[in-house]
């Protein structure tokens, strides 16, 4: 017997082993205090341009249905840095998207239908405005309209996501670079009288409002800023004719680099894919979400030849609790729905470029903000 516990004793010797005292719960002691790796003490690279995608309503069912109906490939699976978030509101595991997209915005859990504010209302700074104060370029592009709840959260701060004519001002109080999409009404032909569209041209904005005309036809000039407002209301569905997404978000990137060299911040919404996901409505969550994917692709392009952008893509929530049933192929989907209001299940969350890696994992969604912000190195101490 000694010498079977001499034997022991030599074996853990020779195998650099330690003994730790016992807490009862199997964990040692110091085992939060043990040495970092040294693969985790490599700099991370910082991007020095941000682009988040958002695809409104856009669970994982949706993009299933949308991969299986564009032969079976999307431009999302060259994606390698896959994470999922956690939707839930501040009082409600279902959230909406003004409540979502604060989140994202600005880091805090907010109630249903609040803009750019907290739960008591009180107005929570954005990733955008922030941008703009570290002298970043900035953008919005939105297949609705540009003051709807997903890109309203990004630039301005309503107690009601319906308070469109206010989010409209907003637009005006943030030096905001380059945004598209529709609403023209809710600048030119509201309540107060004022003119909004010729107030930003007096700030020295180039606006265009030509919803009949190509935006491949259309060429911003990176010395001014510039804004298109694509519909007097709300855009048309992609397969009724609406044709700017792509053309917006190959522009929109090269814009703001020129604009500034410091970097840019831009949010792109697909709109639309929720409203078929509201509508019960296969087909329609399938075309946007196909013509999402296609600017998917025309980001990751710039993305890959600049070698400084971190590309984003996630959804603020599932809608309609959309199902691929028995019966489905890959040429006709035969789809279910729970409901024609949003879903409680986790988001996924791709990321290309630096920093990328960080988006891994389950978390909240407002974890996309701060990953955003440490990304950007922006000073945690000035939020």
């Amino acid at each position: 017997m000694k010498n079977a516990v001499l034997f022991c004793l030599m074996i853990c010797t020779l195998m650099g082993c330690k003994k730790y005292p016992s807490t009862g719960n199997n964990t040692p002691d110091d085992y939060n205090k043990r040495p970092t790796p040294i693969a985790n003490k490599t700099e991370i690279k910082r991007p020095k341009n941000i682009i988040l995608m958002i695809g409104d309503g856009m669970g994982l069912t949706q993009i299933t249905a949308g991969m299986y109906a564009n032969k079976n490939k999307l431009n999302l699976e060259e994606f390698k840095s896959i994470g999922l978030h956690k939707s839930y509101a501040y009082d409600n595991l279902i959230t909406d998207s003004a409540a979502g997209a604060t989140a994202f915005a600005s880091g805090v859990k907010t109630y249903n239908g609040a803009v750019g504010v907290d739960p008591d209302t009180v107005a929570v700074k954005t990733i955008l405005e922030e941008a703009e104060e570290y002298g970043l370029a900035t953008g919005l592009v939105a297949t609705s309209s540009i003051v709807h709840a997903t890109p309203a959260s990004f630039i301005a701060h309503a107690k009601k996501r319906k308070m469109y004519e206010s989010i409209a001002l907003d637009f005006l109080k943030t030096e905001i670079d380059f945004f598209v999409g529709g609403g023209k009404k809710y600048f030119d032909a509201r309540e107060d009288g004022r003119d909004l569209l010729q107030e930003l041209k007096s700030m020295g904005y180039m606006v265009n409002t030509y919803f009949d005309k190509d935006f491949r036809t259309i060429n911003p000039i990176s010395s001014k800023n510039f804004a298109y407002l694509t519909a007097n209301a709300e855009p048309l569905p992609q397969r009724q004719g609406r044709s700017y997404l792509t053309s917006a978000v190959k522009k929109a990137p090269k814009f703001l680099k020129e604009h500034s060299d410091k970097g840019f911040f831009l949010m792109i919404e697909g709109s639309q894919i929720d409203w078929g996901g509201h509508a019960n409505d296969s087909d329609y969550i399938i075309t946007e979400l196909i013509e999402f994917d296609k600017a998917i692709g025309d980001i990751l392009d710039f993305a890959k030849k600049d070698g400084e952008t971190l590309v984003i893509v996630t959804a603020d929530h599932e809608t309609g609790g959309f199902a691929i049933n028995p019966g489905s192929t890959m040429d006709k989907i035969e789809p279910g729905f729970t409901s024609d209001y949003h879903t409680g299940v986790m988001i996924p969350v791709f990321a290309y470029g630096p920093s990328a890696e960080q988006f891994r994992g389950i978390y909240e969604n407002t974890a996309i903000y701060d990953k955003m912000r440490a990304a950007f190195g922006f000073d945690q101490s000035s939020n």
